[in-house]
């Protein structure tokens, strides 16, 4: 039997015809997500695809969504130079926090456009 052969049915004529590929999967969620504290460059990461989400579907400014972009990238530059000098750990965590607010600020004008 060939590979092929697997992914073929045989129509009513007697003709081979490609199978067709299952739909979409759905993947059970948990619900909403709790907002975790920006504490590890993942989770500023996805505090930036959030931004990035929600500047697509026009629930924040292009504008926020390039601040909250300038503050990630900022925060992202902080945990590589605290990597290599850890008394920069201050600055990181002062930039964390006003990403966080920022992060927050958004937020709430999303919930309040609902």
């Amino acid at each position: 039997m060939s590979p092929d052969s697997e992914n073929t049915k045989t129509t009513s004529a007697g003709r081979a015809s490609p199978a067709r590929a299952p739909g979409l999967r759905v993947i059970q969620g948990e619900g909403r997500r709790q907002q975790e504290p920006l504490a590890s460059r993942d989770a500023v990461a996805r505090a930036l695809m959030e931004a990035g989400a929600d500047m697509l579907l026009r629930r924040i400014t292009p504008a926020r969504a390039q601040e909250i972009e300038r503050k990630v990238d900022r925060v992202l530059d902080l945990f590589d130079r605290v990597d290599a000098a850890p008394v920069l750990m201050p600055v990181l965590k002062r930039h964390l926090d006003e990403l966080e607010a920022l992060m927050r600020e958004s937020r709430e004008v999303r919930a309040a456009r609902r």
